[in-house]
């Protein structure tokens, strides 16, 4: 006699479109849950108050004026990098080089201000620097979208690969234009002259910064909703066979795409050198490149909704930095608290797109 196979409990069913503020709703009570768990571990394992824990986040972040204005500018920057995938990521293009077209942007942006700081008026650099960054960036991504779009190749190991080379390229660089010799590092690039620093607003060192991208963020959301390209991609991404039945050219609006895609990364790459840093190493883009990945897939593609994301990932990450320091807590501390809070973040994903339905209330 066979055996019956008794049905699950539950089974799990894609939700339909739900009310933006049932969503808002259960991210609201996912971030408190992830809240009440971090409060229990940090007293089990520190027996510190977690509100003095959460309190110290908000002052790592918003404690003083320069807080502020830094937490501003490590905003603007994600940002910027999670607006440049955006595009691919919308025609489910994989693009994990982030990193490696910020580095080129910003390695062309030092080439610059080394080689003709001392020959150009700033009137004449900066906007060479901004042509050759976005140029650069641009041109790195270019790349991995022709044999993506000739031959198919994987995009994610490609465009992954291409950040190693980029930091090997910068690493080569960085040895020739060392200072002093044997350093191992440039330093400050034009400090006497500030030739190549882009412009500072009043006594606002990042207000430049801040500015431009929140131009950059309109910018997107208008092209990618409101524009024939931004329809294609969107086309694209849902089926590259519809597309073509309908008459859009993939391969063209995959090179187009990271075109685009690779000229605001190496758009970034400028902001940092030229408006933030003033020099160039291997590390300047700071893992940014995946993070922007994070953030552009929790705010779903939105570019006004990546304000968001970015501040609570920026925030998180501050603020983890705050609890090293005042408490003496080994910095790891702060990053599993910052993987708590995300995991239920994204974790509520899953309760926003999918319900669990009881076989037996059914039956």
């Amino acid at each position: 006699m066979p055996k019956e196979t008794k049905a699950p409990l539950f089974h799990i069913s894609k939700r339909g479109a739900i009310p933006w503020q049932k969503a808002l709703l259960i991210r609201a009570i996912a971030i408190i849950i992830s809240l009440i768990v971090c409060g229990i571990i940090t007293t089990i394992f520190t027996g510190l108050n977690p509100f003095n824990v959460y309190g110290a986040m908000f002052t790592g972040a918003f404690g003083t004026p320069r807080k502020l204005w830094i937490l501003g500018q490590e905003i603007a920057i994600l940002l910027a990098v999670a607006l440049a995938l955006t595009p691919a990521f919308r025609m489910r293009f994989w693009n994990l080089g982030g990193e490696g077209q910020i580095l080129i942007g910003g390695l062309a942006t030092a080439a610059c201000m080394i080689l003709l700081g001392n020959k150009l008026p700033n009137g004449v650099l900066i906007p060479l620097m901004i042509i050759s960054a976005i140029v650069a960036g641009a041109v790195w991504a270019l790349i991995p979208a022709i044999f993506k779009a000739r031959w198919n190749t994987n995009e994610t190991l490609f465009t992954l690969m291409m950040n190693y080379v980029a930091t090997q390229l910068v690493a080569y660089f960085v040895i020739i234009w060392e200072v002093p010799k044997g350093s191992g590092k440039i330093g400050i690039i034009n400090q006497s002259t500030e030739a190549g620093w882009l412009p500072q607003i009043g006594t606002y060192k990042y207000l430049l910064n801040i500015l431009i991208v929140a131009v950059m963020t309109v910018l997107m959301y208008v092209y990618l909703k409101y524009s024939k390209q931004g329809y294609e991609i969107s086309v694209v991404g849902e089926s590259q066979n519809t597309a073509r039945y309908v008459g859009i050219k993939v391969e063209r609006v995959i090179i187009r795409t990271m075109l685009i895609s690779g000229a605001i990364c190496g758009f970034t790459g400028l902001l940092l050198v030229g408006g933030t840093d003033h020099t160039i190493t291997t590390t300047i883009a700071g893992g940014r490149g995946f993070t922007a990945v994070m953030v552009a897939w929790l705010a779903k593609f939105n570019p006004v909704v990546m304000i968001l994301a970015s501040f609570l990932l920026v925030f998180m990450s501050r603020g983890s930095g705050e609890i090293s320091t005042s408490f003496g807590l080994n910095h790891s501390f702060g990053d599993i608290l910052t993987g708590i809070i995300l995991f239920f973040i994204i974790g509520s994903e899953f309760f926003i797109n999918y319900k669990l339905m009881n076989n037996r209330r059914e039956s």
